[in-house]
């Protein structure tokens, strides 16, 4: 079985990649991709956006073409991504969202979402990352608290929001597995003369440089010792990949608000 696949945003970065790796997935079938209204990429072979030679099939700016596709994927902005899901929902299509940054009024819309059709949210779809994710809540469970917890992140130059949705989502799992309220504990800054760092609170470090695709560490640090817990993205085609995978999963799931660690059974363990 294939599961019939469309891209929404297909020019970008990600978008391009995204492309090649339905391409190239044996369970997927790539039936369109979309760009907005107004692109210099309207009507462009998608095989030659993503670098790979001509496929025959074309970007699109009317949604109405890509309702062959069972599931959507959505790497895009805030604001479109709204959009697509009020489409979605309107045609009673599956929808992948890897896009970063949202409120959490904007999540909690997207989890209502979830009552009227399968809805994956992954700030991460790389497969790596979200087994980092569990390893987190092992290691926060043995360790967490007795150790000062900090988490750095770096990324390109061009990405918006910071810290990253991964980051994020790494303190919400410690903070979670440690019943602690992320928007209480979390420090986002240091600056100046500070107090002694309290134990309750989770750190948050930012870089934004030139090409780093993502590097993501948890640090859990006593007197004496430290565990470092690393994921390092060196292609954005380890998260294409990994949307692929959720987009094979969700064509079979039922309607509801769905992760990565969903789609990886880790709920299951």
């Amino acid at each position: 079985m294939k599961v019939k696949v469309a891209i929404l945003g297909c020019s970008g970065r990600m978008g391009r990649n995204l492309i090649q790796a339905a391409i190239e997935h044996k369970s997927v079938e790539l039936v369109g991709g979309s760009v907005r209204a107004g692109s210099s990429f309207e009507n462009f072979d998608l095989g030659e956006i993503a670098g790979i030679g001509a496929i025959g099939q074309k970007t699109t700016t009317d949604y109405k073409a890509l309702l062959a596709a069972d599931v959507l994927i959505d790497f895009t902005s805030i604001d479109a991504t709204l959009e697509h899901l009020d489409w979605c929902q309107q045609h009673n299509k599956a929808l992948v969202i890897g896009t970063t940054g949202f409120s959490e009024q904007q999540v909690a819309t997207i989890k209502a979402a979830g009552n009227n059709i399968p809805v994956i949210l992954a700030p991460n779809t790389s497969v790596g990352v979200n087994l980092l994710f569990k390893l987190l809540e092992v290691t926060a469970k043995a360790i967490g608290e007795h150790t000062d917890i900090e988490i750095f992140e770096a990324h390109h130059r061009f990405k918006k929001d910071a810290p990253s949705g991964t980051a994020v989502k790494m303190g919400q799992v410690i903070a979670d597995t440690l019943g602690r309220d992320l928007n209480k504990v979390a420090v986002y800054g240091r600056e100046g003369i500070t107090a002694e760092r309290s134990r309750e609170t989770i750190g948050f470090a930012t870089v934004r440089a030139g090409d780093i695709v993502g590097e993501h560490t948890a640090y859990f640090a006593d007197i004496g010792e430290r565990i470092e817990l690393t994921h390092k993205a060196s292609s954005r085609m380890t998260f294409a990949l990994g949307a692929m995978r959720a987009a094979f999963w969700l064509s079979e799931a039922h309607a509801g608000f769905y992760d990565m660690q969903d789609v990886l059974g880790f709920k299951d363990n």
